[in-house]
């Protein structure tokens, strides 16, 4: 960042919560962190929030999205309320129950949002299923899993492309809607059907049932377990955890938030966090129909060009992929700054790099850098529990507990697992009861399996620093321990921006090795090369070769012993599959399914011989990071 950049001041934004903390510290060096701010009254229902915006302003747009002819289809928050108790009714006249679920097979959409609405106002779970289980697998296994574990009471379809998964994992006994079409050989009722249901009496009984353990969805985790897991998330859990945004941020309640998002709602970011934020106050979702990949970003900018949010959430390679864009685009720069109060990533770590370019798009464009968030949360507690919101905030930050949770660290094999306890925390895993016993300690507190330490012991202002996964880090066959985490960071900071991402290898191995999966259009731009070049012919291409044979040299001689001295690199020649499930619909790598997917090549990176094309190992006198 340039010195003109570093010193210019931030656009005010009222934030709150999680700026100081109370510590204790026990002999057994058990360290508690807890907000010195409480947590504010919250309802006992999310539907109580849309009932209030129904009521208070009832034309105010809830969710837009475009339709076939790329025009905004906007859905009101008394069209949304009318729509949900249609729905509920509906739901229930169908056998939809606690133990027999709506499942949602469907991209975001304003019919998903009516469904889990109409879900919600009666009582019922639902359960939104990755539509890449249902769409890109070949097997439908992790789709299989969820279908038998929920056994669902209604099935919705978007259209007929889930017609082979339904095919294959749906019982003939279960009704299913359709967004549009039919499904050959099987009987189908069409969406319009459930919204034209009239709402009666019995609906009526049962949303007045509704409370705090309520069960709203069933949200199944998507990390690095094969077998996704059903994280019970009740009432109490979105509104507890919605209020703490809302502190937090606390901009957020000073106007109505204007969200342009495509974090799909299958996942804690997007189905909890964002259209969380957009309703508990009174805001509008604009869903977003691109994505950060080559294919999709062009309809991103193509939306914020026409949207501009008052605050912005991405996963960090969908701002990496919008801060490239901006360095040729000044429209899309003055759209997105004109009235953004704040950014936010998860899912991953932003480059430092990144970070530094949006602020200086930021400058350049409005004067003023814009602050960016992010902390630590998960699927299990709905999510958020930590939060850094000062403009002190640097890549890897996490901050400081958000008001109502709890934060112990607890010393493990030379790191302190992040555990955490709070109203939205889970009741635990559904129908799983050992894993939900194992997933709490003697005192209640969720073991994450995150580590964590501060950034500076000596001021708890600034915050806890993440420290990777307990679990993803192993021993070498000295005995060892890798520390993945630090090392994976660096590895992309010091490659970027030819390096996407990095898989640390060696368990159970003399030496660490590193897997890079190259960012293909960068080396492509160094190269030289056109489009119609091939993976293979862009990463031999000399001056690609130089880069990483550098960045090889590199970390080999910052190593200071076993544990963070790579001695080997392998480049990945194809990117990660995500049918494969070695990315997730967030972008983020799977590490356990890149290792067990591409065992060859990780036997390759240790007994492949000098000449194989994608092997580099360190030479004797390292070069200066590309």
């Amino acid at each position: 960042m340039s010195g003109s950049t570093s010193s210019a001041p931030h656009r005010f934004a009222r934030v709150g919560g999680c700026t100081d903390a109370f510590l204790s510290v026990r002999d057994d060096g058990v360290q508690v962190l807890s907000s010195k701010e409480p947590l504010e009254p919250y309802p006992a229902s999310l539907t109580d929030v849309l009932e209030r915006w129904a009521r208070e302003a009832p034309e105010r747009t809830a969710l837009a999205q475009r339709n076939a002819q790329g025009a905004w289809q906007r859905l009101s928050y008394a069209e949304l309320l009318t729509q949900a108790k249609s729905i509920g009714q509906a739901l229930l006249d169908a056998g939809v129950t606690v133990e027999r679920p709506l499942v949602i097979l469907s991209d975001n959409s304003l019919e998903h949002a009516a469904l889990m609405m109409g879900a919600m106002w009666a009582g019922v779970p639902f359960v939104s299923v990755s539509v890449a289980y249902a769409l890109l697998s070949t097997d439908f296994a992790r789709l299989r899993h969820i279908v038998d574990i929920t056994t669902p009471g209604l099935v919705y379809a978007a259209h007929e492309g889930f017609g082979r998964a339904v095919a294959a994992t749906i019982a003939a006994d279960v009704p299913v809607v359709m967004g549009q079409g039919t499904l050959p050989d099987r009987s189908t009722r069409p969406f319009a059907e459930l919204l034209a249901t009239p709402p009666g009496a019995r609906v009526a009984a049962a949303h007045a049932s509704v409370g705090p353990d309520t069960i709203v969805k069933i949200l199944f985790t998507s990390g690095s377990t094969a077998r996704p897991k059903g994280v019970v998330t009740t009432q109490r859990m979105l509104s507890a955890n919605q209020q703490m945004l809302r502190q937090c941020m606390a901009f957020l309640g000073d106007e109505p938030p204007i969200l342009l998002d495509w974090l799909p709602w299958s996942h804690t970011f997007g189905g909890n966090h964002n259209i969380g934020i957009a309703l508990y106050n009174g805001g509008s979702l604009y869903i977003d129909d691109g994505k950060p990949t080559p294919a999709g970003l062009p309809l991103t900018v193509r939306n914020l060009k026409e949207i501009s949010p008052t605050v912005y959430f991405n996963v960090p390679k969908g701002l990496e992929e919008i801060a490239k864009a901006m360095d040729h685009d000044a429209e899309l720069r003055e759209c997105f700054f004109r009235r953004l109060n704040a950014i936010m990533f998860a899912a991953a770590g932003l480059s430092q790099a990144v970070w530094d370019k949006l602020d200086e798009h930021a400058v350049a464009t409005i004067g003023e850098r814009i602050r960016v968030l992010s902390g630590l949360g998960m699927t299990e507690t709905a999510p958020s529990c930590m939060f850094v919101v000062g403009t002190h905030a640097r890549a890897g930050y996490i901050g400081l507990p958000c008001p109502g949770v709890d934060v112990k660290l607890v010393p493990m094999d030379g790191k302190q697992e992040v555990r955490f306890r709070g109203p939205n925390v889970m009741p635990g895993y559904w129908r799983e009861p050992e894993l939900t016993a194992a997933a709490f300690d003697e005192e209640g507190f969720y073991r994450t399996g995150d580590a964590a330490c501060f950034v500076d012991p000596e001021r708890l202002e600034l915050g806890l620093l993440f420290d990777g996964r307990i679990a993803e880090d192993f021993k070498l066959s000295t005995g060892t321990f890798v520390s993945v985490g630090p090392l994976r960071t660096r590895i992309v900071l010091q490659g970027h921006p030819y390096v996407q991402d990095a898989v640390l290898t060696g368990i159970n191995r003399d030496e660490l090795g590193v897997m890079i999966f190259p960012r293909l259009p960068d080396c492509r731009a160094l190269s030289g090369l056109g489009d119609a070049a091939s993976a293979a012919d862009v990463l031999r291409h000399p001056a690609v070769r130089e880069v990483f044979q550098r960045l090889v040299d590199q970390l080999h001689a910052q190593g200071t012993g076993s544990a963070n001295r790579v001695e080997r690199m392998y480049l990945l020649v194809e990117p990660p599959s995500l049918a494969q499930g070695e990315v997730t619909d967030k972008n983020s790598i799977n590490v356990r399914a890149v290792v067990q997917h591409r065992a060859q090549l990780v036997e390759a990176l240790y007994c492949g011989e000098p000449a194989d094309p994608w092997l580099l190992l360190p030479q004797a006198a390292p070069q200066e990071t590309p």
